[in-house]
C-alpha cells in the first residue's frame, strides 16, 4: 500500500467512525471505543487535510507557472511559493509518520524513580545523592511534583538508595531513557595524591501504575512488619511502623520505613510494587514484541551502563548516543533537557526507520 493510499484509508476511516458517532444509542457498549478511536483520528487527519491541500497548491503554482505570459514580478512571487511548500511537504509527511507510530500506554503517566548506589563505597553512596538531587532539580523545572517515598542514608552525606513520586504530564515519557547504570569518574574529597576514582548508581525511572494497570491478589503478598531504623541501626522509632511487602509469584520486595504510620509506609510500598509489577509486564511484552531490544535505545535494563559524569573534565558522555556535554554543573542542577530531547529524537528516528 502507498503512502497516499495509507493516507485516504485514515480519512475514509475517520469519515466512517464520525458517521456512527451521530447515532450514539446505536452504538451501546461500543460507545467509547468508537468514540476514543475518533479522537485518536482527529489530529492525524488534521495533519493529512493540510498535506493534501499543500500538494494541491504545489499543482496549482506550478500549472501556472507553465501556462506563460507571466511577467518577471509574477513568475518570481510563484517560484518562491512553490520552493516554500516543496519544502513543507517532506516534514509533513514526517508529522503524519510519526502520528502513526504505536504511542506507548505508559508516556502519559506519573513515575517512580529509584536510585541506589553501586560498585564504590561511600564515593557511589555520595553520587547516588548527587542523582538524586539533579532529578530533583529538574522536576521543579518542569514544575512537576517531586514526592520522596524513602531514603535510606549512609550518615556521611550518602544514599545507599532512595525514591519518589514524580507527578505532573508526560513525566514518564521524559525520564523513561534515565533507567540504568549512571558512572562517575571525579577525585573523592578523602583522596590525598588527587586519583580519580570510578563508582556508580543505579537508576530505574517506572511508571506508576494504578490498580487497573495491574491487579494484585491479598493472597499472594506476605507482609512483615518490624521496627524502623536509622543509619548503623540506630532506632529512630519506637513502634513496629515499618513495612516489608514481598510479591510470593515474582520475589519482588518493597520496604518502606520512612513514615511513623503503619498505614503510609503500606501505601508507598504497595504503590512501588505496583509499579515494579507493571514494568515487568511491559518488558515482557516488548520482549515478545521485539526479539532484539538492543535495536531500541539501550534495553533500559538496570545492568547497563548508559552515562558517565567524569568531574575532572566537565564532561557528560551518553554512551547511547554518543552525545558529549561539557556542561557538568549545569547538567548536575538539573538540565537535562539537551540529553532528554537527543534521546526522544533518536528513538522516534529508529521507530521510522523500523515502520518503513
Amino acid at each position: 500500500m502507498s503512502f497516499t493510499q495509507k493516507l485516504e484509508g485514515l480519512v475514509t476511516k475517520h469519515a466512517e467512525l464520525e458517521k456512527r458517532l451521530e447515532d450514539p444509542s446505536a452504538l451501546g457498549n461500543d460507545y467509547a471505543r468508537v468514540s476514543k478511536e475518533h479522537s485518536d483520528l482527529v489530529p492525524i487527519v488534521e495533519l493529512i487535510n493540510i498535506y493534501k491541500k499543500n500538494t494541491q497548491d504545489i499543482k496549482d503554482v506550478t500549472e501556472m507557472l507553465a501556462s506563460g505570459g507571466l511577467d518577471k514580478d509574477m513568475k518570481d512571487m510563484l517560484d518562491q511559493e512553490k520552493f516554500d511548500l516543496e519544502h513543507k511537504i517532506p516534514q509533513l509527511e514526517e508529522e503524519i509518520k510519526m502520528s502513526l507510530l504505536p504511542k506507548d500506554a505508559a508516556d502519559e503517566k506519573n513515575a517512580i524513580l529509584e536510585v541506589r548506589a553501586g560498585t564504590g563505597g561511600e564515593e557511589a553512596a555520595l553520587f547516588a545523592q548527587r542523582l538524586f538531587a539533579m532529578y530533583q532539580k529538574y522536576a521543579e523545572k518542569n514544575r512537576w511534583k517531586f514526592e520522596i517515598l524513602s531514603i535510606s542514608d549512609t550518615g556521611l552525606g550518602g544514599y545507599k538508595d532512595a525514591s519518589a513520586t514524580i507527578t505532573g504530564r508526560g513525566v514518564f515519557a521524559r525520564l523513561k531513557f534515565e533507567s540504568g547504570v549512571h558512572r562517575v569518574q571525579r577525585v573523592p574529597e578523602t583522596e590525598n595524591q588527587g586519583r580519580v576514582h570510578t563508582s556508580a548508581a543505579t537508576v530505574a525511572v517506572l511508571p506508576e501504575a494504578e490498580e487497573v494497570d495491574i491487579k494484585i491478589e491479598e493472597k499472594d503478598l506476605r507482609i512483615d512488619v518490624f521496627r524502623s531504623s536509622g543509619p548503623g541501626g540506630q532506632s529512630v522509632n519506637t513502634t513496629d511502623s515499618a513495612v516489608r511487602i514481598v510479591h510470593i509469584p515474582t520475589g519482588v520486595t518493597v520496604s518502606m520505613q520512612d513514615e511513623k504510620s503503619q498505614i503510609k509506609n503500606r501505601e508507598k510500598a504497595m504503590k512501588v510494587l505496583r509499579s515494579r509489577l507493571y514494568e515487568a509486564e511491559r518488558d515482557r511484552i516488548d520482549k515478545e514484541i521485539s526479539a532484539n531490544r538492543k535495536e531500541q535505545i539501550g534495553s533500559g535494563d538496570r545492568s547497563e551502563r548508559i552515562r558517565t559524569y567524569n568531574f575532572p573534565q566537565s564532561r557528560v558522555t551518553d554512551h547511547r548516543i554518543n552525545l558529549t556535554s561539557y556542561r557538568i554543573d549545569d547538567i548536575m542542577l538539573g538540565e537535562l533537557d539537551e540529553f532528554i530531547n537527543a534521546l526522544t529524537a533518536d528513538d522516534r528516528a529508529r521507530k521510522l526507520s523500523a515502520s518503513e
